[in-house]
């Protein structure tokens, strides 16, 4: 699971900043709703040559796979954008405007690895014509552009996706999770292929047809359901979807293997290979028991990981992350990780879901090298794995934060939008002096204590998801986010040094409260014209407050000078609140309760107040404050003699968004020595061809 920043702040006009006695650009452009930002990695040169190299190829396997979750987003993603890249590449006479137009829609193609936006999941309108594009196309063609293929013309290509790119009624969401509705018929995902419908998978489903439920697209062919499994092939597997990328993958995760720190490192790689190979569920699992085991300075997570996108809550996202350990940062997360159980014992919760936990979970503070998929552009500041609720209670979980994205976060923030919707003097000040430590313990807890807690009752038959379906995730990170506010003010955490006194921690304590309700008014600057919420972070935030607001009377909603402000009245109260609504939540859970769920998120999570939004919205439109932040990543390039031996890795930041997602796609073409077994059964486009 991962926690993403949804700070209260917004950047200033000037991108320059000290840090670490340097002067840095963060802030690179503004695309949109979006800010660019350029992510550091202090530190890295410290790390030893061997780790350099590690951290090298691995980067290498991630940016691999990134093409993989981009046509995972919608079946044609990865044609529109070699199509667009093409336009701005071969752009001569193509008139100015018009090219700017396409440039900052590819922008935001990178930023959210495709064209559906990263929190609404609307699909994203360009500010261009049809006729208009199709005009550049001609005219990037004529330039030496190769826009189409040998069995297609471009203007039956144009064609076919005009309807795709334009018509904003036709597949309008890429996961739509509401009630009532069928989530697959009305979600633009590609993971489903085919007319098919949610009541179709889910009985097709509880059949015992589907065994690769993490790993395939569900395919309707000639009315038959089949799946089409995502491996390399290999180990007596033949090659399925993304097998080309996989290959890649493979090979970097094999070039990696000389330079890793430990045989246990060693045997984690390994196992990670042979499940990208299989495909199969098992060699998943015995990949993440070794991966939880692991410690090593330089670490990885890789795969088909997060079910935020699947309307179903199973397929996994693309996903791969790249970092070393911040080693003083660490302590303190270690020191946490050490409190877990005192922690689960101190719950509201019934005894029956209370964890016992044999071993503190592996907790650190990273900074990242490389993040693609579900991990980048857009970043989270906090992640937790694995997922499945099986693998957590019997063999733990590991936690991290990434300081270096937390850190980029805050530099390339400033105080307009505190300012402007906190309630009083005393809310700016307590986040002035607190907030950096309230939003690290929150991550911290939510991560560490939050996701690694609790157990299923021993009534409920294989993981909690399969039972909540369009629930789950939102109410697993709400479960995390109630576990942080319930133990921000026990004095306990003074040991880890995250406070140095009581009054300190009941400092950060009420921040980290008034962080959360603000966060679900805010919030709402992010969502357009939307009538409900559709992101899980998103709606888990609005279902506390307005629990908190409606059910327990601890915030109110006031209106002063024509504002509305979100006020905690009582944080005894406030407190109370969250210790009652995370026993029922945990309870849900637990028994797999899919009626409670829907009752409890629907009527606190789902629906948006529209007035209240459009106030929000025009109150920040005068701030002219960022919905989002996406990064560009640091680059890694070996240092070779002329014997070809390597020297050092050296690390750059390109501070540039077009040159390092050019680059990337330049990378994705580049051919690897692999099996011409494997190589000749999956073309670049070959998934693209699946569906009728």
């Amino acid at each position: 699971m991962k926690s993403f920043n949804f700070q209260t702040n917004t950047p200033q006009p000037d991108a320059a900043h000290i840090s670490n006695g340097i002067e840095r650009q963060y802030i690179l452009e503004r695309v949109g709703p979006a800010r660019v930002v350029q992510l550091y990695a202090d530190g890295f040169e410290n790390l030893t040559l061997k780790e350099k190299i590690f951290s090298y190829y691995l980067s290498q396997a991630a940016l691999a796979g990134r093409d993989i979750a981009i046509d995972q987003h919608h079946r044609y993603a990865l044609e529109i954008r070699d199509m667009l890249e093409k336009i701005v590449t071969f752009s001569d006479g193509i008139e100015k405007r018009i090219l700017e137009k396409i440039f900052s829609y590819l922008k935001l193609f990178w930023l959210n690895n495709g064209f559906y936006d990263n929190l609404t999941s609307k699909k994203i309108t360009p500010e261009f014509t049809f006729e208009a594009l199709r005009a550049a196309a001609k005219l990037a063609q004529n330039n030496g552009a190769h826009i189409t293929s040998d069995n297609e013309d471009i203007e039956t290509k144009l064609f076919r996706m005009k309807r795709v790119i334009f018509n904003m009624e036709s597949q309008p969401m890429l996961c739509n999770k509401t009630p009532g509705e069928d989530y697959i018929k009305g979600s633009a995902v590609n993971y489903y292929r085919g007319d098919l419908t949610y009541e179709e998978v889910r009985r097709w489903a509880a059949l015992g047809f589907e065994r690769y439920p993490l790993n395939s697209t569900v395919v309707k062919e000639h009315g038959r359901i089949s799946e089409h499994i995502w491996r390399a092939g290999g180990e007596g597997f033949a090659p399925g979807m993304y097998a080309r990328e996989l290959q890649k993958v493979i090979y970097f995760l094999a070039q990696a293997i000389p330079y890793a720190s430990s045989e246990n490192q060693v045997k984690t790689i390994q196992l990670l290979i042979k499940y990208f190979k299989t495909g199969e569920q098992n060699d998943f699992r015995n990949y993440n028991i070794q991966w939880i085991k692991d410690s090593s300075n330089v670490d990885f997570i890789m795969g088909f990981i997060e079910v935020y996108l699947d309307p179903c809550g199973k397929k996994g996202e693309w996903e791969a992350s790249v970092f070393y350990t911040d080693p003083e940062l660490t302590t303190v997360m270690e020191r946490l990780a050490h409190l877990a159980h005192y922690f689960e014992d101190k719950m509201p919760w019934a005894n029956d879901y209370k964890k016992h936990i044999l071993h503190p979970p592996i907790a650190k503070v990273i900074n990242v090298i490389a993040e693609t998929g579900g991990t980048g552009p857009i970043s989270p500041i906090g992640i937790n794995l694995p997922n499945e609720q099986a693998l957590r209670q019997q063999f733990g979980s590991k936690s991290i934060l990434l300081r270096n994205v937390a850190d980029a976060y805050e530099q390339s923030s400033g105080k307009d939008l505190l300012i402007e919707f906190a309630w009083d003097d005393e809310e700016i000040s307590n986040q002035e002096k607190y907030g950096t430590k309230a939003d690290n313990l929150h991550t911290a807890l939510h991560e560490v204590i939050g996701h690694g807690s609790g157990k299923v009752s021993s009534h409920l038959i294989g993981d909690p998801a399969n039972y909540l379906p369009g629930y789950y995730n939102t109410l697993e990170e709400a479960r995390a986010d109630l576990i942080a506010l319930w133990c921000v003010f026990d004095t306990k955490l003074i040991e880890t040094g995250i406070a140095d006194s009581i009054f300190e921690l009941k400092k950060i304590g009420e921040t980290m409260f008034q962080q959360a309700v603000r966060v679900a008014l805010t919030q709402l600057r992010r969502i357009s014209d939307a009538e409900q919420l559709e992101e899980d972070h998103m709606k888990n935030r609005q279902l506390i407050v307005h629990y908190l607001m409606e059910d327990f009377r601890a915030v109110r909603k006031i209106s002063r000078s024509g504002k509305t402000y979100f006020r905690i009245m009582d944080f005894e109260r406030a407190h109370a609140g969250v210790g009652r609504l995370l026993t029922e939540v945990m309870r849900i859970k637990a028994e797999g309760d899919l009626k409670a769920a829907k009752t409890l998120i629907d009527s606190f999570g789902l629906k948006v107040d529209k007035e209240l939004r459009i106030e929000v919205q025009e109150r920040v439109k005068k701030l002219d404050a960022p919905a989002y932040t996406g990064f560009v990543q640091p680059n890694l390039e070996l240092v070779k003699n002329s014997s070809g031996e390597i020297l050092d890795v050296n690390v750059t930041f390109p501070l540039d968004l077009k040159t390092q997602m050019f680059a990337y796609s330049q990378l994705a073409n580049q051919e690897i020595p692999i099996e011409k077994k494997t190589h000749a059964r999956s073309s670049r486009f070959t998934h693209l061809t699946l569906s009728p």
